[in-house]
């Protein structure tokens, strides 16, 4: 919400200095996000009068003109303004003057003639970016009146960042009233009174959609001039809130929008026919809105249609077959409530937003909807002239303002201080809170415009925000503590980012929303939870991997030119559940993912240069484990390369996967090289072994090697897995050190080199004992796996 702070002191105007205004303003919760003057800093620049034009002897495109600028003296100006005329009033910089950018005014020559100042356009005081000539000003101008004084330029640009719950601070009433109630300086808001009817036209307005727009109001205005000027006043107001005007009409509406809250919309009336309707889209209906965007409607899309076919969007924008133009004559003004379910999301679900949406969408005054509509009749007969007709209404069941309850006793407990009854009476009528009194109760009906106020808290913080955050004493917690238990079953979950984090790996935290189509490339997930009212068109579901939003991360540190990635992330994933969890229908398993890209050492002159492989990070994985040791099977999931990814189990019981990124998805996200990530779940991963005892042998230990050949499709696992459950008691540890194909091995068998480490706890082992294991090792894999020993 932008707006100068000259506006909104013509509604409340308290005794306090422009930083203390926006520190007012800031501390009651309207935090002031941005604060500029109207124009950069500039001196002795004056209004001035043009008496004569004429040619400069010596250069075709510069005028000399005879300028009053009130000091007694005409001033002679060569200036080369392409509307410079006898008779206009400008800015003129006197000698002496320095205006942005440093750039000082003297009495000069130019091409032989001297120039004693210079006139001035918009964009040489720094108040536009592009001008087309002389800043013209009001025919009323005072001569010698200082610029900045006449233009108000020293008035602040204020912008609000404003929460989605307070609606009703999107208006320069709205703001008032706060400040007003924060100050308690009385507040000069605008009289409306009813326009004169001076015509009987009418259109008549039906209700098809009575929840999703309760009240309607609209009236025909005939004889109005479009081509009206806008004031200069409502302009430049315009302009200083960040909106460019239009037209004298479209202005109007504009201005009432942002003076009062509510979005209105003007139809050129000889465009529509019969009654208006405020239905719900149909089958196969498409429009035409102001932005030239066509839009093919869903049944859930509010509109307002004429007997022949939709006319806007309800609450968002108008469309292009019944807007008004130059040349119209007869308009029809609206102004309605438009419940907040019915408007949320349809904007940005077409992917534009609108001043109306984003208003009707967090709750406009329903209260206020005839008011509006007066003053902006009011506003266009002033402008435009015209008659206006009666006022057309419909109106259904509006939103049921109900009571909400407050405890002065829960007011000490939450906030820590304790109010009497009659302070918080006192600010509740600061607040235009009607209350009665229930014993010590307050009971609050609160007014229209208040969609924020339902419960009880929310009464509470409104106390808060006018006794002040900084009025309340921060008192440190008294209490018994205790430090909880962590037993050595259970890692903390701080232990695990520590664990990734020393491994190399940076922490991100994603949104839980993504989009629809991460979750069908990386999860082929057939049942996505859809979000109702997602904050962008395109995170529209919630995640059930969180894949999407590192390959987001990666795809967004390529273009920032980085080249070696290592990221991880913890959190919650979302599946459709029959049996549930804490949310009925829904499982919530907490995840963690890693992801590894690019080289896999950092540039250095210590070893070659290649990129990270599965090994690199399923090393990683092992080591987040330890530990316990996880075993891997080949396995296929749809973010994974068919022949370079696994399921990874710990105790015979699945717990993620680990592999290279599907060639398909790395080249539909643009990505040169292929990353490796692991998904596992976090609840099996802080849990942990608890340690025992193993006597350290102070026996020498025994290596041999041995050498088997086995046939080349027999996969590595079943090997080890086999040994392992069958090795002698002495055999300490097997690890394959050599794979061989080629000469010396017959076709379609390959030679797998073990060491076998053997070890006694008690003595040394003896040279049969250690035969009789190997033989006995050999022996099972013979029988087993039909492995022949290479010799």
């Amino acid at each position: 919400m932008k707006f100068s702070e000259s506006w909104l002191r013509s509604f409340v105007d308290p005794a306090c200095s422009g930083d203390e205004f926006t520190h007012l303003l800031t501390m009651a919760g309207l935090e002031v996000e941005e604060e500029e003057t109207v124009a950069p800093a500039f001196d002795r620049v004056v209004v001035g009068q043009v008496l004569e034009v004429g040619k400069h002897p010596d250069a075709d495109r510069l005028n000399v003109c005879r300028v009053d600028v009130g000091c007694g003296e005409v001033l002679q100006i060569v200036c080369g303004a392409p509307n410079a005329a006898a008779g206009i009033k400008v800015p003129c910089a006197l000698p002496g003057a320095e205006l942005p950018g440093g750039f000082r005014i003297k009495v000069a020559k130019v091409r032989g003639v001297e120039s004693s100042g210079m006139l001035c356009s918009a964009k040489e005081l720094g108040i536009a970016e592009e001008a087309a000539g002389l800043l013209l000003l009001n025919s009323a101008a005072p001569i010698g009146e200082d610029i900045r004084r006449h233009l108000d330029l020293d008035d602040r640009l204020l912008t609000l960042k404003l929460t989605p719950n307070r609606a009703d601070c999107l208006s320069l009433e709205g703001v008032a009233r706060e400040v007003a109630a924060l100050t308690g300086t009385p507040t000069r808001f605008t009289e409306v009174a009813e326009v004169e009817v001076t015509i009987p036209t009418t259109r008549a307005v039906v209700l098809d959609a009575p929840e999703a727009c309760p009240r309607y109001c609209g009236r025909v205005i005939a004889g109005v001039d479009a081509n009206a000027a806008t004031p200069l006043w409502m302009s430049r107001r315009l302009e200083r809130s960040g909106i460019r005007p239009i037209s004298a009409l479209v202005d109007i509406t504009n201005y009432v929008m942002l003076e009062l809250g509510q979005p209105l919309h003007v139809f050129d009336n000889t465009r529509l026919e019969g009654a208006i309707h405020v239905r719900m889209a149909r089958a196969g209906e498409k429009i035409k809105l102001l932005n030239e965007q066509t839009l093919d409607l869903q049944d859930d899309v509010l509109l307002i249609a004429d007997e022949r076919r939709p006319v806007a969007m309800g609450g968002i924008m108008g469309g292009e077959e019944s807007g008004v133009t130059l040349a119209s004559t007869e308009v029809f003004l609206e102004s309605a409530f438009f419940a907040p379910t019915a408007i949320a999301g349809r904007a940005r679900r077409y992917s534009f937003v609108s001043d109306a949406s984003h208003r009707f969408e967090r709750g406009v005054d329903f209260g206020g909807t005839r008011r509006a509509l007066e003053r902006a009749t009011g506003l266009v007969l002033e402008v435009c002239g015209g008659q206006a007709g009666p006022v057309s209404e419909g109106l259904a069941k509006l939103p049921e303002r109900k009571e909400v309850r407050l405890r002065p006793a829960r007011v000490a407990k939450v906030l820590g201080v304790a109010f009497s009854d009659e302070r918080i009476g006192e600010l509740f009528a600061r607040l235009d809170l009607p209350f009665t009194r229930d014993g010590d109760d307050f009971i609050v009906i609160p007014p229209s415009y208040r969609f924020d106020l339902e419960i009880e808290e929310d009464l509470i913080e409104e106390i808060a925000r006018l006794h002040g955050y900084e009025n309340i004493p921060s008192v440190a917690p008294q209490a018994l503590m205790s430090m909880l238990p962590q037993t050595e079953r259970a890692r903390p979950l701080a232990r695990v980012r520590q664990i990734l984090a020393d491994s190399g790996y940076q922490e991100v935290v994603n949104f839980a929303f993504v989009e629809e189509g991460w979750e069908r490339d990386f999860a082929d997930n057939g049942q996505l939870i859809r979000l109702a009212n997602p904050i962008a068109s395109q995170l529209s579901v919630m995640r059930s991997t969180l894949i999407g939003g590192l390959i987001a991360n990666v795809a967004t540190n390529l273009k920032r030119r980085q080249s070696r990635m290592r990221l991880f992330e913890t959190g919650r994933c979302f599946f459709r559940d029959a049996q549930g969890g804490p949310v009925a229908g829904f499982r919530q398993p907490w995840r963690v993912t890693a992801l590894a890209y690019g080289p896999a050492l950092p540039e250095q002159w210590g070893c070659p240069a290649r990129n990270v492989d599965f090994f690199d990070v399923k090393a990683d994985l092992e080591l987040l484990l330890a530990p316990r040791v996880a075993s891997f099977e080949k396995a296929v999931h749809p973010a994974l390369h068919p022949g370079r990814s696994a399921s990874v189990s710990l105790d015979g019981k699945p717990i993620g996967f680990v592999g290279e990124l599907h060639p398909q998805w790395q080249q539909k996200y643009e990505l040169p090289l292929a990353p490796v990530l692991f998904e596992l779940d976090l609840d099996v991963i802080v849990m942990a072994t608890l340690p025992q005892y193993a006597e350290v042998s102070r026996q020498p230990p025994v290596i041999r090697d041995m050498a088997m050949v086995v046939d080349n499709a027999l996969e590595l696992k079943q090997l080890v897995d086999g040994l392992a459950a069958n090795r002698p008691a002495i055999v300490r540890d097997i690890s394959l050190f050599d794979v061989y194909v080629g000469r010396g091995v017959e076709a379609g068998k390959k030679s797998l080199a073990f060491r076998i480490v053997m070890q006694d706890t008690q003595k040394t082992l003896q040279e049969v004992e250690v035969d009789a294991a190997m033989q006995q090792l050999v022996a099972y894999l013979q029988k087993a796996f039909a492995a022949q020993r290479r010799v």
